[in-house]
């Protein structure tokens, strides 16, 4: 603790205490340091004194730098008056405010340097005037700030570094911007700043411009344009990410010779790439082209820029031959991404690149048949390498296992590599391996205790796990990612799970592994993510999996497992999202201490022997109550390098389908094909973000709950093969998203509700009842009796006419010919004689011949 004795040292000019073990309870020791000119506490926490740290800061009159950032602050305060007005430089970067800025921050009329970023302000900017006459340097970037642009900034002549990054910032940039003549470096990115970007060309002072991800618009040529003039021969860095720009890249890009970085990545530009680009642009360093729209060849000129570092072309349309000529003068470059192009890289057996890469990424491309050998192990420095389904039909090389120190992913998946994959056992710390989706066989290799990732999943590997395993070495290993998912492993999963302690993902599915889940899976502290999906295996879920209080996917669909749902998931697992037991065995009723992972956003039990009813509390799942937000996937995060997205196969609208990029969308519950009895719970229209509900292949008896229609984001409902009864409710007619529904074999009668949803059913979804009206063709006898009035009633009565005269035709018609063809024959013996005999000696005798003459024909010689 920083000791308040401090505060006697009333002659302090320069107090420095910057160091994080630091920390205060109590700062008001500041008052008795009146002559204090520089305070320096960066890292020291604060969060003791966050209540009065303003009042005791406004006790310093002579303080021209304060820099608190890093402190644990959470409160920042209002000032009935500004005492330290000579404050010249104020930073509280990264601390917790959680509230606006306050007024007395923009009556601080000398300051020079104001550093708000990283410190969760939020709201608007205050609605005060700023007083700033002297500011250069502005950064609130990365808070919540929600409003427009302040008019008072354009005002101030003398900024020179303006950072309004990564708020909530809307409305456009007004052109007024050009009053700011002594501008140098602008950031408004991640922002929502919309609109065209006005005329900036008469700022010759501007060397950065970052205006990425907004929603601004346009044609990239008109942008160019815009900035063309005086700003175009001294901008050194340009960031146009992530907007709406359209067009194509024109010549006119050559002005901006002074050009070091220059992104354009995941706009909506087309065309080709211009020559201009690499022959003047001499001095870029930078350049980042990729997701967009790009057409044509790779330009050759690029092999011009001999001080390019970094070349991003990815997600493109490029297409087309890369030569050596590409690459001829690039003797900088240590990043090249090109991956998700129609290109093919066709260079000489002994070329050795000019470049030495630290990181190589071209996937999709052509690099087959055989494996880039030689120009692939000149590069000594490489760190990622990234040819994923690049046609190569080669085996491994052998000196695939000579990574070098720095070396962190090797990604060769998704290519037709073949052969035994050798013992991975030199490789530096937290490297990663991905081998999968290709035609190597063999058992499983043995591997470093260094390795982080090894995919080897869908290749034709054989034998059991316990050689990868069970092999202590005695030093801890850090495997993290374990993929061995469709492959041809066999026998028992060993139970030697305690020796890879930082395992976060285990795919195991779809093997021919059998036996018992092994109880040392409890040991696995970090587990996030367990697949264990059909297989053979048997026994009871392990208790000790409540030890792996990490697990948010577990998957153990398609085995033999027996006994109960334990109901320690609901206690120990309150981060699971996904729990799959598909085609069990399991017994018994579904426990209610389940409805306590809040979290559960799919539940899958379905084809098993469950019994007993369905919990009410089903309705506190909060995560399929909510609407389904468009997030980022769901990605296990080990290192900066290494990450895994989650997958999982969810049956949804009838068929099964494996979801991974789209899986934080998806809510569904499962319980079909069990013994489930009782009525279904009304809680469960509740769950208003459910996707996927399927109840079917039960005993539920009762209605359908009236509210169903609240489950507004619903696509799939199949409650077919119950016991329902009563009417379909008018309810269902809301479900406005509702693709696929199944009331098949149940009792329901009634007609069926109109909405353009059920309508389009197939009438198989409706059949097995008593319903009436469309998409059925039974039509329900009073469905238009509110239609025409006394017309309806008319029409329905002249039907029923028709009905009984046709009836009584047929009986009549019937009666006739029966009378007419019997009557006669009963009533007269000649008539009767006459009849016997025509059937006995004209068609008989007839036949009889016929049969005899066919028989001398077969028989004859």
């Amino acid at each position: 603790m920083i000791p308040h004795h401090l505060g006697n040292l009333t002659s302090l000019r320069f107090l420095s205490l910057e160091a994080s073990p630091l920390y205060v309870e109590d700062l008001r020791w500041l008052f008795g340091l009146s002559s204090l000119v520089y305070l320096f506490m960066s890292n020291v926490n604060l969060s003791q004194a966050s209540d009065h740290w303003v009042q005791a800061i406004n006790m310093l009159p002579s303080l021209l730098e304060l820099d608190l950032s890093f402190c644990e602050l959470n409160h920042i305060g209002s000032l009935p008056f500004v005492n330290f007005t000579s404050l010249t430089i104020l930073n509280l970067d990264s601390n917790h405010f959680h509230s606006p800025i306050p007024d007395w921050v923009f009556s601080l009329s000398n300051l020079l340097s104001l550093n708000l970023q990283h410190s969760e302000f939020l709201g608007p900017f205050p609605n005060v005037p700023w007083s700033f006459t002297s500011l250069t340097t502005l950064d609130v970037s990365n808070n919540n700030l929600s409003s427009t642009i302040p008019n008072s900034l354009y005002g101030m002549t003398n900024l020179t570094y303006i950072y309004l990054g990564s708020n909530n910032l809307r409305g456009g940039i007004s052109s007024a911007i050009q009053n700011l003549t002594s501008l140098v470096s602008l950031g408004l990115s991640d922002n929502m700043l919309e609109g065209k970007i006005p005329f900036m060309g008469n700022i010759c002072s501007v060397e950065a411009l970052v205006l990425g991800s907004n929603k601004f618009v346009g044609t990239v040529s008109e942008t160019f344009e815009i900035l063309s003039g005086c700003l175009a021969n001294n901008l050194k860095s340009l960031n146009l990410d992530d907007n709406f720009f359209t067009g194509q890249i024109m010549d006119q890009i050559g002005e901006f010779k002074n050009l070091v970085d220059l992104s354009l990545r995941g706009n909506m530009i087309s065309g080709s790439i211009p020559m201009s680009l690499g022959t003047q642009l001499s001095v870029l360093e930078f350049l980042d082209v990729s997701d967009n729209r790009l057409n044509g060849s790779l330009p050759k000129s690029l092999g011009s820029l001999s001080n390019l570092q970094q070349l991003f072309t990815s997600g493109n349309l490029l297409e087309g031959t890369v030569s050596e000529a590409h690459f001829a003068n690039l003797t900088n470059l240590i990043v090249f991404h090109g991956s998700g192009n129609s290109l093919a890289l066709r260079v000489r057996p002994d070329w050795i690149p000019p470049f030495n890469l630290f990181d190589i990424r071209l996937r999709s491309w052509n690099l087959g048949p055989q494996f880039p050998a030689l120009w692939l192990k000149s590069q000594k420095q490489i760190q990622v390498v990234d040819l994923s389904n690049t046609g190569i039909s080669d085996s491994i090389p052998s000196w695939f296992s000579n990574f070098p120190d720095y070396f962190s992913t090797m990604n060769l998946s998704h290519n037709q590599i073949y052969g035994k994959i050798p013992d991975i056992l030199n490789v530096p710390d937290r490297a990663s391996i991905y081998l999968s989706s290709n035609k190597l066989t063999g058992p499983l290799p043995r591997i470093s205790s260094a390795l982080s990732v090894l995919d080897l999943s869908n290749n034709p590997i054989s034998g059991e796990l316990s050689r990868l395993l069970c092999n202590p070495t005695g030093v801890e290993n850090s495997l993290a990612i374990l993929g061995l998912g469709k492959t041809l492993l066999s026998g028992r999963i060993p139970d030697c799970w305690m020796h890879w302690k930082s395992l976060a993902v285990i795919d195991l599915g779809s093997n021919g592994l059998s036996g018992e889940i092994p109880s040392s899976f409890g040991s696995l502290r970090s587990l996030e993510s367990l697949h264990l999906r059909n297989n053979n295996l048997s026994g009871e879920i392990p208790l000790s999996l409540v030890n792996c209080t990490k697990l948010s996917v577990i998957d153990f669909g398609l085995n033999k497992i027996i006994g109960r749902i334990p109901n320690w998931i609901g206690i120990g697992l309150q981060k699971l999202v996904f729990f799959g037991a598909r085609s069990n065995k399991l017994k018994g009723q579904i426990p209610r201490e389940l409805c306590d992972v809040t979290a559960l956003q799919i539940l899958d039990v379905a084809d098993n022997n469950l019994s007993g009813t369905i919990p009410d509390c089903f309705g506190d799942f909060k995560a399929m109550a909510t609407k389904p937000q468009q997030e980022e996937p769901i990605m296990v995060s080990l290192f900066s390098f290494a990450l895994y997205l989650e997958n999982a196969f969810v049956v949804t609208k009838g068929r099964e389908d494996q979801y991974s990029t789209i899986l934080r969308l998806l809510t569904s519950l499962d319980l079909s094909q069990n013994n489930l009895s009782g009525e279904i719970p009304k809680q469960l229209t509740s769950l208003q973000g459910l996707v996927s509900l399927n109840l079917s292949g039960n005993r539920l008896r009762g209605s359908i709950p009236d509210k169903i229609g609240d489950l507004s984001w619903i696509l799939s409902l199949d409650i077919s093969r119950n016991q329902l009864s009563g009417e379909l409710p008018s309810s269902l007619s809301e479900l406005s998203f509702l693709s696929h529904l199944n009331v098949s074999y149940n009792n329901f009668s009634g007609e069926i509700p109109l909405s353009t949803q059920l309508q389009s059913m197939e009438a198989s979804s409706f059949i097995g009842n008593q319903l009436c009206g469309p998409p059925l063709p039974k039509r329900c006898r009073d469905e238009d009796h509110n239609t025409t009035g006394g017309d309806a009633d008319g029409e329905e009565e002249a039907e029923e006419e028709d009905e009984y005269w046709f009836r009584l035709g047929v009986a009549v018609g019937f009666g006739v010919g029966f009378l007419g063809i019997i009557g006669p024959l009963v009533f007269c013996r000649f008539w009767r004689r006459a009849y016997f005999w025509f059937i006995q000696e004209y068609i008989w005798y007839k036949i009889l011949d016929c049969f005899i003459k066919l028989k001398y024909m077969l028989i004859k010689p």
